[in-house]
């Protein structure tokens, strides 16, 4: 009796152990996400980075908004949230200068998800500063304040680091993650956008137990 009880308290003890090998084991680089060759600067360094890249004129950015915003909203304090809007075309600079300012005047809670909607639901043909400004000037932002911000050095300077780092996340589409810098993390990899979160979400461990 005391041989067979002695048993099952080496399995409980052990158990924890082969769960947390299993889930180690759980996503692979290579299949499940990209170790991208060189780690780009994040951020914060004394927080793990989630970075979402992404652009207005995207349908499955959109998409993905209403799934990766709630998921961003629970993130633990030692996690920081970013996004990168991807301009590996010119028509799509206008829309990353819009998310800067919008950041820079601190109105992004009334432009981000509207700017979405605007094009993806109501239609509407936003593509030029003009259509930006007016765009904004309805979420009631000051038209001269914006153009001012629009065309800042500051702007300008965000919108070049934005290339910068799209092109070392080796981004080929949108949405994407980037976790820490380190890692690539696609729809197709992982199937589907919670495929993606879930993803993300092994990554940040891994991430956090490697600081450990």
């Amino acid at each position: 009796m005391f041989g067979w009880s002695k048993k099952v308290l080496i399995i409980i003890m052990l158990l924890p152990m082969a769960m947390s090998q299993v889930e180690a084991q759980e996503y692979e680089a290579g299949i499940d996400y990209e170790v991208l060759p060189q780690a780009i600067r994040t951020a914060n360094p004394n927080k793990i980075e989630v970075n979402e890249v992404f652009h207005y004129l995207c349908i499955h950015c959109y998409n993905f908004e209403g799934v990766i915003h709630p998921w961003a909203d629970k993130l633990p304090s030692d996690v920081d949230f970013q996004r990168t809007p991807a301009i590996w075309q010119t028509t799509l600079e206008p829309f990353a200068r819009a998310y800067y300012t919008a950041k820079a005047l601190k109105v992004s809670d009334q432009t981000h998800v509207p700017l979405f909607e605007a094009i993806h639901v109501k239609k509407q043909q936003i593509r030029s500063q003009e259509d930006l400004t007016n765009f904004f000037v309805k979420q009631g932002v000051d038209a001269s304040k914006f153009a001012k911000v629009y065309n800042s050095f500051g702007v300008n300077s965000m919108v070049n680091q934005a290339k910068a780092r799209a092109k070392g996340y080796r981004t080929q589409g949108t949405p994407e993650i980037i976790v820490n810098g380190k890692y690539r993390v696609t729809t197709r990899m992982s199937k589907g956008f919670d495929g993606m979160l879930k993803v993300a979400s092994f990554l940040i461990e891994k991430e956090r137990q490697a600081a450990l």
